[in-house]
């Protein structure tokens, strides 16, 4: 992935406003966002964390985290983040999240070793 030169800045900028107090879910997904999009997934995990338990219905947030720990090879944690992910949009009526979340999650099962 490639490096687009604003994503600095605009990442030291966002952990400049969490140095001075300022901590949302939005600000938590921004970053963890941009982190995914750097092919940063450990950093991204941990801020997209932050983001669902400031705000744990936000959908966005639990499909990224998703995506960041299947990027970091955490298969179980990111079928939990999509679980939890597709009840909070489908409680919201996001349909589209929802669906997404379901074929996401449901390639990972296949990921899985077969139950004994």
């Amino acid at each position: 992935m490639l490096l687009e030169s604003g994503d600095m800045s605009l990442i030291d900028n966002f952990e400049k406003m969490l140095e001075s107090g300022q901590d949302n879910a939005m600000l938590r997904f921004t970053l963890g966002s941009a982190f995914l999009k750097m092919d940063k997934p450990q950093h991204a995990v941990e801020h997209l964390r932050k983001a669902v338990e400031h705000d744990p219905k936000y959908s966005a947030a639990w499909k990224a985290l998703g995506k960041a720990l299947t990027a970091c090879a955490d298969i179980q944690q990111a079928l939990d983040a999509y679980t939890s992910g597709i009840a909070v949009a489908e409680e919201h009526g996001d349909k589209q999240a929802a669906k997404e979340m379901q074929v996401f999650k449901r390639r990972l099962e296949k990921q899985l070793p077969p139950a004994d």
